[in-house]
């Protein structure tokens, strides 16, 4: 059989299409009654909880490790012991630093430009022994699909929390400009949560932060 040459099989090899792996979803620990957490605060019967990542245990086993790039996850978990529905749809989750700048949870857009880099988007160039008339990249990062995988799996799968429930989502804060240590004296503010079929609200959550046992002094 005739020999083919090394620079060719290199090509074949990376035009090739690669087989294709669905990731399987990954499911964050079950949510407990929101006044089992250390930081919650409780108004007309509805707990809300805050449990911030800052150490490996508390944070969720998402595909992207956001919180070496500065965002810092915060579990919220909300727990309705009422006999009517509670909504989240106009809720506010604000980080509140101890000198009083409020920070909003990163949305998706916030998170893929974080995440994203030109590495991540060309991928790793090959060197190759002889000019070809398109660029071939090797290595390239799903980012943005990873961020959507995360956020399906770890995020809220709801905003309505049915009566003597618990719903629970991860939130990403943007630590990066915020002076260590960021948890001391925080708060994390939830207003406008109401139940579903009223027009007032709740009065606001102002929960307390304070750092995990065994977390790190800084988050930088």
């Amino acid at each position: 059989m005739p020999r083919i040459c090394p620079t060719i099989a290199i090509l074949l090899a990376l035009l090739l299409p690669l087989p294709a792996h669905a990731e399987k979803a990954r499911k964050p620990v079950p949510p407990q009654p929101a006044s089992t957490y250390a930081c919650n605060e409780t108004h007309e019967r509805v707990t809300i909880a805050a449990e911030p990542g800052d150490t490996k245990e508390t944070r969720p086993d998402t595909r992207l490790d956001y919180y070496s790039h500065g965002l810092l996850p915060i579990r919220v978990i909300v727990t309705n012991d009422t006999d009517k529905p509670v909504t989240l749809d106009d809720a506010r989750i604000h980080f509140v630093t101890a000198a009083n700048a409020v920070l909003p949870a990163a949305t998706l857009d916030d998170l893929q430009r974080r995440m994203f880099t030109l590495k991540g988007a060309t991928g790793k160039k090959v060197p190759l022994p002889l000019p070809i008339p398109i660029p071939i990249t090797t290595g390239k990062k799903n980012v943005d699909k990873k961020i959507l995988d995360d956020d399906t799996d770890f995020g809220f799968q709801t905003t309505t929390v049915a009566p003597h429930a618990t719903v629970a989502g991860y939130l990403y804060y943007d630590m990066q400009d915020i002076d260590p240590p960021v948890l001391n004296n925080a708060t994390l503010e939830l207003r406008k949560v109401r139940f579903a079929n009223s027009d007032s609200f709740l009065d606001s959550f102002e929960i307390p932060l304070h750092p995990s046992a065994n977390a790190p002094t800084t988050t930088k």
